[in-house]
C-alpha cells in the first residue's frame, strides 16, 4: 500500500486568519494572488501551485469545533515555502515583493542548509520562505533526488 502522503499530492494550504479582508488584501494586493472563492469567514485565491484558502479563526471554530485559541502577535504559526529556480531568482522575487510593500526580515541570505532563503510574514504572522537551492543542491536528502 503506498502511503497516504505519497499518493495524495497537497492541493491547498490554508492560513487560519484574524480578518478575512485584511489577509485577502495582503495576498492580492502585495503578491498578486487571484481570487478564486469568497464565502463568509473565507477565502481561497489562484496560484502557480496548490491553492491557497484563508479561513478566519471564528468561523472554522464555530461550524467545526477546532479550536479558537490564538497565538499572540509575533509567534509564527506556519509556515509555506516557494522554491525558485536560482538564487537569483530568490533575489529578484525579493526585489519584486518589497516593491509591492511586503515587509521582510531581512534580505536574501545563504544559510548552512546550502539555499538562499527570504522570510516575510503576513498580517497573522504566517511565514513564508523564499527559497533556492544553491550549487549542489540540497544537504540531507535521505534518497536521491531527480534533478530538473
Amino acid at each position: 500500500m503506498t502511503a497516504f502522503a505519497q499518493a495524495n499530492p497537497i492541493t491547498d494550504i490554508c492560513f487560519l486568519v484574524e480578518d478575512i479582508d485584511r489577509a485577502s488584501d495582503f495576498y492580492v494586493e502585495r503578491l498578486g494572488f487571484k481570487p478564486r472563492r469568497r464565502a463568509p469567514g473565507f477565502a481561497d485565491f489562484k496560484g502557480a501551485g496548490v491553492t491557497l484558502a484563508l479561513w478566519q479563526i471564528e468561523h472554522i471554530a464555530e461550524f467545526t469545533g477546532v479550536s479558537g485559541l490564538r497565538a499572540p502577535p509575533g509567534v509564527h504559526k506556519a509556515c509555506a515555502a516557494i522554491e525558485l529556480a536560482s538564487p537569483e531568482q530568490v533575489d529578484a522575487a525579493y526585489q519584486e515583493l518589497k516593491a509591492a510593500g511586503v515587509l521582510f526580515q531581512a534580505p536574501p541570505q545563504d544559510y548552512v542548509w546550502n539555499a538562499r532563503c527570504c522570510y516575510f510574514a503576513d498580517p497573522d504572522d504566517n511565514l513564508w520562505e523564499i527559497y533556492a537551492w544553491s550549487a549542489g543542491g540540497p544537504i540531507g536528502d535521505i534518497e536521491p533526488q531527480e534533478r530538473v
